[in-house]
């Protein structure tokens, strides 16, 4: 089996800059960027996983082929986090003021039977 066999020094080079990265990761996670905090930690997150798939899956010294279907793995994930993220942001939620029961659920609010004459009121339920 003949490839490219990569010095010690480049896997040595890439563990450090991803040791680093982490530590910007963890160091960016505890200022407030405000707008700025998902881009910022996805695109550390973009350029960790770029390192790890060039040098340590040895696709930066491969076939154009492999190459390809890397890509076309990339860019269907692409499309599949594009489309769940346009569904979930076109959602409309509706927020009951009293919270609901479960999942799903639009609870519908109806006046207080009122108390026959000469009965006392119950009690609310407890936690509410």
């Amino acid at each position: 089996m003949s490839g490219h066999v990569s010095p010690k020094s480049v896997y040595y080079s890439i563990f450090a800059a991803l040791l680093v990265l982490t530590a910007v990761t963890v160091a960016v996670a505890f200022v407030n960027l405000g707008a700025l905090n998902f881009p910022v930690a996805i695109s550390i997150a973009i350029l960790k996983a770029t390192l790890v798939v060039l040098f340590f899956m040895h696709a930066k010294y491969s076939s154009r082929l492999t190459k390809l279907v890397i890509g076309g793995a990339f860019f269907f994930l692409a499309c599949l986090f594009g489309l769940t993220m346009s569904d979930y942001l076109s959602r409309g939620w509706y927020v009951a003021p009293g919270g609901t029961a479960t999942a799903g659920t639009i609870p519908t609010v109806t006046p207080a039977a009122e108390p026959a004459a000469g009965q006392p009121e119950a009690a609310p339920a407890a936690g509410h």
